[in-house]
C-alpha cells in the first residue's frame, strides 16, 4: 500500500500574473526611457523658462518614480513568490506598488498646481521654439513607452492546474488585468496627455501671444494627475482591503453550490494576484458531503485559484 507523505498534500501559493517576467522586462525598459527624457525636459524647462515644460518634466519624474516602484514590485514578488511568510503569496505586490505611486502623484500634482498659479500671477519670458521642440520629443518618448506597455498588457498566455488535494488553482487564464502593469501604462498615457497640453500652451503663446496659456496648461496637467491619482488610490486600495472583486463570480459560486439542501451561509471572495481569486465558503446541509465534493462543483470557474470549503 502506497503511503503519501505530507509534502504530497501541500501546494504552493504562487499567484503571479501569467506574463509576470515579460511585463517586468518591459517595465524596466520604460523606466530607463522615461528617466532619460525626464532629465532632458526639466533641464530644458529651466533653461527656456517654460512652466508647462517643467510641469511635464516633473510629471514625467513622478512616472519614472512610479514605474520604478512597479518594476521593483515585479522583482520582489518574483523572488519571494514561494516565501511561506506570505500567506497567500506575493501576487498583491502590484496593488501595493500602485497605491504608493498614487500617493506620489497626488503630492506632485499639488506642487505643480501651486507653481503654475505662481507663474500665472507673475509670468516669465519663454523661449518658445526650443521649449516646443523638447516637448514634442517628450511626447514621442511617451507614445513609444505606452506602446511597449500596451503590447505587454495584451500579451496573454495560459495554463491551469487542478491539484488532487482538492484545492483548485488557475495559473494562467488571466481574466483580470495585471494592475501593476496597467498602472504603469496609464501613468505613461497621462504623461503623454500632459505633453500635449504643454505643446498646446507653448504654441498658443508663440503664435497668439497668449502667455497665460503656458501656466494654465500646467494647472490643467496638475488636475489630470490628481484625477488619475484618485482613481489609482481607489482601485489599488480596494484590492488591498480585500473588497469583493466580482459580484457575478460570487453569484456563480453560490449557484453552483446551492443544490438540494445545501446552502451557502458565508462567502469570502478576494483577489490574491492578477487573474487569481481566492474563496472561503461555509455551507450547511442536511446531508453534508466531503469538502472535495463541493470544490469539484466550482472547478469550472477558472478565476478561482484557491478554494477553502467548510461544511
Amino acid at each position: 500500500m502506497h503511503t503519501r507523505s505530507i509534502e504530497d498534500w501541500r501546494h504552493d501559493h504562487v499567484f503571479l500574473g501569467a506574463d509576470h517576467a515579460r511585463n517586468e522586462r518591459r517595465t524596466w525598459f520604460v523606466v530607463a526611457l522615461t528617466a532619460a527624457m525626464m532629465v532632458a525636459e526639466i533641464a530644458a524647462g529651466l533653461a527656456f523658462g517654460s512652466m508647462a515644460l517643467l510641469a511635464d518634466g516633473f510629471h514625467m519624474a513622478t512616472h519614472a518614480a512610479a514605474l520604478t516602484i512597479a518594476a521593483l514590485a515585479y522583482l520582489y514578488a518574483r523572488r519571494h513568490a514561494r516565501d511561506r511568510r506570505f500567506t497567500f503569496g506575493t501576487g498583491k505586490l502590484g496593488e501595493l506598488a500602485g497605491y504608493s505611486s498614487a500617493m506620489i502623484l497626488a503630492v506632485i500634482a499639488l506642487l505643480i498646481g501651486i507653481e503654475s498659479l505662481v507663474r500665472l500671477a507673475a509670468p516669465i519670458p519663454i523661449q518658445f521654439e526650443e521649449a516646443i521642440a523638447v516637448a514634442v520629443l517628450g511626447l514621442v518618448v511617451n507614445l513609444v513607452s505606452a506602446w511597449m506597455l500596451h503590447q505587454g498588457e495584451h500579451h496573454d498566455h495560459g495554463h491551469h492546474h487542478h491539484h488532487d488535494h482538492g484545492h483548485v488553482h488557475d495559473h494562467g487564464h488571466d481574466h483580470h488585468a495585471d494592475h501593476n502593469l496597467r498602472s504603469a501604462y496609464i501613468h505613461v498615457l497621462t504623461d503623454a496627455l500632459t505633453s500635449v497640453l504643454a505643446i498646446a500652451g507653448l504654441l498658443a503663446g508663440r503664435f497668439y501671444g497668449w502667455f497665460w496659456m503656458d501656466p494654465l496648461m500646467g494647472i490643467v496637467g496638475s488636475v489630470v494627475i490628481a484625477h488619475w491619482s484618485w482613481g489609482l488610490l481607489r482601485g489599488a486600495g480596494a484590492v488591498l482591503l480585500d473588497m469583493m472583486p466580482d459580484e457575478a463570480l460570487a453569484g456563480q459560486i453560490t449557484s453552483a453550490l446551492e443544490q438540494g439542501d445545501d446552502r451557502v451561509t458565508d462567502l469570502h471572495l478576494w483577489r490574491v494576484g492578477p487573474g487569481h481569486m481566492a474563496a472561503i465558503v461555509a455551507l450547511v446541509s442536511d446531508q453534508p458531503r466531503a469538502p472535495a465534493y463541493y470544490k469539484a462543483k466550482v472547478a469550472h470557474l477558472q478565476q478561482l485559484s484557491h478554494v477553502t470549503v467548510e461544511v
